[in-house]
């Protein structure tokens, strides 16, 4: 199969940028052909470059055309679209509609049906624009907290739904759990069109390695910014002894490094070796988030490390992580439940191994790269069908 895989890029590399080279990689070492046509953010320098890519968020011309010529050239079965924000937009559906290739286009984040991308506004779960008007955004200055700067996402949700872009143009969706799912059918998509697939990771731990490791103390790994429940986090160990080492960093850094508690150590940003070498020395990870996670990939490598997971009872996070068989869920955004819940597991470890053996068992099952391949494939095929 010809795959034309399309990929906005970000400014700074995250976890869907993680994916979509993952899933090229996949695709190819089955023997499929990948084109990649890949944008960048880190190209968005000159004042003109912002103003330009601002106005033409939500219909690109010269996108279009570019995306004509590949796949004139290439000649694709299907183009799978990961992110087409800012610079790709939705033009290049047009392209693909004209050509008569089936799209198919993962759901990374919530951006179709919130300009901000994440159903989250004053640090709580948000949904105005998922049935209301997109210009909500707009009004509470939703994205990077600037109203001037929200009417760029805005216009361009707006006036897709309106062109029914969203409904007529991408053959079939990919949803990374089964909540995402039902929060697009809610903003508009069409159910019959959305299948849910996760994201998967490759084995990080070497058969070596693979004996008995001593494990002690909580471990958070992601960015460091207030959607993630940075200050849940730390207020939870205000008067906790529990050793707790934070990965990661962001606009919060500052604040994890003025931390007076002895015990929380911040180990900056970590490739991912060192991440799952943390992983494994950790007795539980904690995942206080108090926005929707779509999925986070950070999940899949705690299973696979066999490290039982405490989260917030949001979202995905509680459909992804089973309360009692593979981690413990709190209340999100309620310190004082994260830290009994982190004194329960420190009192009980034998259960807490458990949880880890079991989240090792579902990696296994769902997650590793051979039970997800079957998924992608499937969901091609049912959009060359439905393309034809």
């Amino acid at each position: 199969m010809r795959v034309l895989l399309v990929h906005n890029e970000y400014v700074y590399a995250g976890g869907e940028d993680v994916v979509a080279t993952a899933e090229c990689a996949l695709l190819e070492s089955y023997g499929h052909e990948v084109r990649r046509v890949i944008v960048s953010n880190r190209n968005i320098n000159r004042l003109s470059d912002k103003l330009l890519t601002a106005w033409q968020a939500p219909y690109s011309g010269r996108s279009r055309r570019r995306m004509d010529a590949h796949i004139a050239e290439f000649n694709p079965d299907v183009v799978h679209v990961h992110n087409f924000f800012p610079i790709l937009t939705p033009s290049i559906y047009d392209a693909c509609a004209d050509a008569r290739v089936p799209v198919v286009q993962t759901l990374h984040n919530y951006r179709l049906i919130c300009p901000q991308a994440l159903l989250l506004r004053n640090g709580k779960p948000c949904e105005k624009c998922v049935t209301g008007s997109a210009y909500h955004a707009v009004l509470y200055g939703c994205y990077r907290g600037s109203r001037l700067v929200s009417l760029v996402p805005a216009r361009m949700v707006s006036i897709n739904r309106r062109r029914g872009t969203w409904r007529g143009k991408v053959t079939r969706y990919i949803a990374l759990t089964r909540f995402a799912k039902e929060k697009f059918i809610e903003g508009g998509l069409l159910a019959h069109k959305i299948a849910v697939k996760p994201n998967f990771v490759a084995d990080p731990v070497a058969k070596r390695e693979t004996g008995a490791v001593r494990r002690e103390g909580a471990l958070f790994v992601g960015r460091l910014s207030p959607e993630k429940g940075v200050d849940t986090l730390l207020q939870a160990w205000h008067d906790l002894a529990v050793p707790l080492r934070i990965i990661g960093d962001g606009p919060l850094a500052a604040r994890v490094e003025r931390c007076d508690n002895q015990v929380v150590k911040g180990l900056g940003r970590k490739a991912q070796p060192e991440v799952i070498k943390e992983m494994r020395r950790a007795a539980f990870l904690i995942m206080p988030s108090v926005w929707y996670e779509t999925f986070g990939l950070v999940i899949v490598e705690a299973f696979a490390t066999a490290l039982p997971i405490i989260a917030s009872r949001l979202g995905a996070l509680s459909e992804l992580i089973d309360d009692g068989v593979t981690g413990l869920h709190f209340q999100p955004g309620d310190p004082a439940d994260l830290a009994g819940k982190v004194r329960w597991a420190v009192d009980n470890p034998s259960d807490m191994r458990r949880m880890g053996e079991n989240a090792h068992r579902i990696y296994e099952d769902r997650y590793t790269p051979e039970s997800n391949y079957r998924q992608p494939m499937a969901i091609y095929d049912e959009a060359a069908q439905a393309a034809h």
